[in-house]
């Protein structure tokens, strides 16, 4: 059997044992296939939400799921950017991001379905980034918020990344979370 380019990652593609855990929560052999699945559980999730549940902060958590969507948004806004960065072979180093700046900040709070609509076509385009860069650009690596990461950890951080936030909106919502098939 051949290796493709999105692949699981080795535990060598990223010095960060969080990021590690993230990759651990996707499933399946090809994060391009876990990646697409995921657009269909972002709009599942989002509309089995009720109005009173968008804007309800759940304890123990400090953000309201209209929060937490947003905050998904901003995150696969910089794990974009970041894939671009390093896949181009620019090995600046890139600083982190302060999440909860953000999401105090409630500077993109506007109709749940447009940050919904927002969520899903940034991992569209991130999904079409990542199909049409060179199989070894997905070996590429640079430094973001002090950790050394590959193009392809990115990916399954970005996908674990998004998965954790889904299953914490449904557990707090008490909704199931519907995962598409993996094709």
């Amino acid at each position: 059997m051949t290796q493709i380019a999105s692949r699981r990652p080795t535990p060598a593609e990223t010095t960060s044992p969080y990021h590690r855990e993230l990759i651990e929560r996707v499933t399946g052999d090809c994060v391009l296939k876990a990646m697409d699945n995921q657009l269909f559980t972002i709009c599942e999730l989002a509309g089995s939400l009720c109005a009173e549940q968008l804007d309800k902060v759940h304890p123990p958590y400090g953000w309201t799921i209209r929060q937490v969507y947003e905050h998904c948004s901003n995150a696969e806004r910089v794990f974009g950017y970041r894939i671009l960065r390093f896949a181009a072979g620019d090995t600046t180093e890139l600083p982190g991001w302060d999440e909860n700046a953000y999401a105090d900040s409630r500077f993109g709070l506007g109709n749940f379905h447009q940050i919904v609509g927002e969520l899903g076509a940034l991992r569209q385009a991130n999904v079409a980034l990542l199909r049409r860069i060179t199989p070894n650009a997905w070996d590429h690596s640079g430094v973001a918020e002090k950790q050394t990461v590959t193009v392809r950890a990115l990916a399954w951080i970005a996908a674990g990344h998004l998965q954790h936030h889904l299953e914490i909106v449904a557990n707090r919502c008490n909704v199931p979370l519907k995962m598409q098939a993996a094709m």
